[in-house]
Order: structure tokens, then C-alpha cells, then sequence
């Protein structure tokens, strides 16, 4: 028996989850643990409801929806990937991997078919990272990368924790992550850069993930007024800035798989006639390599070391993220392969 999904009721629910949150240009705005976030999972929660599918949650925040299967010794195949986005992210990413699991158990719901084994769909928090760092938190404390006593310590840019917002939705009295056990996870996802659409290709097969390092970089000068000061007489830390995104980008050009990206930079304190004391970057290298990662790693700091050298002023790097190289389950890729080419 081969079942085909309501393509029509699923692409409803991608653009009514998009109007929560929604930006001028088409993307969303619903970064984790904001009240938009909530209500996007509200939204989520009355359409698993309406199925009588089982809601549950954990400590992490991240949210649980489960078909009941027939035996329940076996442990659950989960489907799914997160509901937050980036400040100004599209309509599609992580949320198709959620609504999409969901349009499968409805299929199996509407059919009256119950699964040897339950099936879950997951929405992990802070997937983003966004408002948080670092990202795939909820997910990396139910795999016991992260801790949740130190994702509770993460703070936004407001100085609000995850701690105070998981205990704000009620998440923090539920059961910790580790307690839950996954027999196998799929997810779904769009592409979020051009390759296939380059390639004319309808759909991918992903054999793994990027290795991913992130790091924050602070340039120390001397904070003084711009009228007074002769240029020859500053400390500006802001004159380190060419050399530091000239550099950073010569790290990435090693071949064409290597990623370098300079999301944040900040001046403080942020006046306009002021000459800043401080000026703060975030850096992000990738390298589905993790040997290559790691000598872009060491690269990066040697260019930090030697910037401030040259001008007399400081600069300080802190490695606050690294997600290594990750190879997927072989048997998984090549049944997802099949699939794709019946």
C-alpha cells in the first residue's frame, strides 16, 4: 500500500505557521523562547490535537507530539526539526521538516493505521541559535552534548537567560532531555542555499552534516571623542577590522567546500562622534572536513594573534561553539536514496 500526503493541506498549514511572525519581504521572525515562538507552537499543538496525537515536553523546552504505536517496548521513530527562526528566516526552514511529519500521521490517522512502533514528531529548541547561543541547543542536551544547567546560563542580547524563559512557558518541571530514548530520526528539510536550484535538481540526499566552529572576537582600543583626536594620536580598534575580514575570508578560500562568515559586528559604546573602545565580531567556520576545520581553526588564530601586533592595540578570540563533522547512518541514506529514485 503506497499512501501520498495532502500536498494541499500541507503547503495551508506552512503559510498559516508563516503568518506568525511574518516579515515585509516573505521570511519569519520567531526566534526561540519569544512569545511568537510560543504561539507558533500553539498553533502546532491544536492541529496535533485535532488527531489525538500526545503532547509532551522537556526541560530543554523542546516539544514532543507521539502516534501511539502498537508496541510500545519498541522505541519511537521521530520525525521533525524546530519551529524558531532566524530574525528575518524563510517560511520553510525547520518548519517543513515539523508540518511535514505531521501531514504523514494524519495520512496514517485518516487511513486508521497505527505503527508497529510510535512515531514522534520533534521540535527541538533553539535550533537557530539565533536568539541563543549556541544553536541546535535543545537537541545537543537530549544527546548529552550540552548540559542544561550551562543552556540554562545562555543569555540574548537583552541579558535574558534560556533559564528564565524555560521557567516562564512552565518547560523547566518537565522531564530532562536524557530521559527520553529515540530509536531512529529522520528530518526533512529545504535547502537553504542555491545548489540544487542551480543544478536543476528537485531534491538532495544528505549523507551529513558540515563541522561547524564559532567564535566571538573582541578588538580593545581607547574610547575617546572624534573631534579632538588627530587620527595619528587614536587607538581605534575599528582600523583592525580590514585586515580581520580580509583575513577571515582568505581562510574560506583554501577550496570550495569551506564556509567563513562574519554574522555580528558591534562598536561600543555606539555613538556616532565617538572614536569606540571596543569593537565585538562573531566569526563562523564550516568544513564538512573536520581536519581541514581544525587547520582553519588554527589559521583564525594566528591571524587574531598577529593583528594587534602591527598596531599596537588587542585583540582576544573565545571559541564558544563547535559542532565536529557528522557522517549519517549509511543504511538510513541509502534507503532515503532509493525512495528518491522509485
Amino acid at each position: 500500500m503506497v499512501a501520498e500526503i495532502n500536498s494541499e493541506r500541507l503547503w495551508r498549514d506552512i503559510m498559516a505557521m508563516a503568518k506568525i511572525g511574518g516579515t515585509p519581504k516573505g521570511g519569519c521572525n520567531r526566534q526561540t523562547l519569544t512569545d511568537l515562538d510560543l504561539e507558533g507552537r500553539i498553533l502546532f499543538a491544536s492541529w496535533c490535537n485535532a488527531i489525538g496525537l500526545t503532547l509532551s515536553y522537556d526541560s530543554a523546552g523542546n516539544m514532543f507530539a507521539c502516534l501511539v504505536g502498537k508496541d510500545n517496548t519498541l522505541p519511537p521513530l521521530v520525525v521533525g526539526s524546530h519551529l524558531d527562526t532566524q530574525p528575518t528566516g524563510g517560511k520553510f526552514d525547520g518548519v517543513l521538516g515539523v508540518l511535514s511529519g505531521l501531514e504523514a500521521l494524519r495520512r496514517l490517522h485518516e487511513l486508521g493505521i497505527q505503527p508497529i512502533r510510535s512515531v514522534e514528531i520533534a521540535c527541538w529548541m533553539n535550533e537557530e541559535g539565533a536568539r541563543f547561543a549556541p544553536a541546535m541547543m535543545g537537541s545537543a542536551v537530549w544527546a548529552g552534548v550540552l548540559d542544561i544547567d550551562d543552556v540554562r546560563k545562555s543569555t540574548d542580547a537583552n541579558g535574558i537567560t534560556v533559564g528564565e524563559e524555560l521557567d516562564r512557558y512552565g518547560y523547566s518541571k518537565e522531564m530532562l532531555p536524557t530521559e527520553r530514548e529515540i530509536g531512529a530520526y529522520i528530518e526533512l528539510h529545504i535547502e537553504q542555499g542555491p545548489v540544487l536550484e542551480a543544478n536543476d535538481i528537485e531534491i538532495g540526499v544528505v549523507t551529513g552534516a558540515q563541522g561547524i566552529r564559532w567564535y566571538d572576537v573582541v578588538l580593545s582600543g581607547q574610547e575617546t571623542h572624534a573631534g579632538p583626536s588627530p587620527m595619528s594620536m587614536r587607538q581605534d580598534p575599528m582600523s583592525m577590522i580590514p585586515e580581520l575580514v580580509a583575513g577571515v575570508f582568505d581562510i574560506a578560500k583554501r577550496d570550495a567546500l569551506a564556509r567563513a562568515t562574519i554574522g555580528q559586528l558591534h562598536a561600543f559604546p555606539g555613538s556616532r562622534n565617538v572614536v569606540p573602545g571596543r569593537v565585538e565580531a562573531s566569526i563562523d567556520l564550516r568544513h564538512p572536513d573536520e581536519e581541514i576545520l581544525t587547520e582553519m581553526n588554527n589559521e583564525l588564530f594566528s591571524l587574531i594573534e598577529t593583528l594587534p601586533k602591527k598596531l599596537g592595540l588587542e585583540a582576544t578570540i573565545s571559541s564558544i561553539w563547535h559542532s565536529p563533522v557528522i557522517s549519517f547512518d549509511t543504511t538510513l541514506v541509502n534507503s532515503i536514496r532509493n525512495s528518491v529514485q522509485q
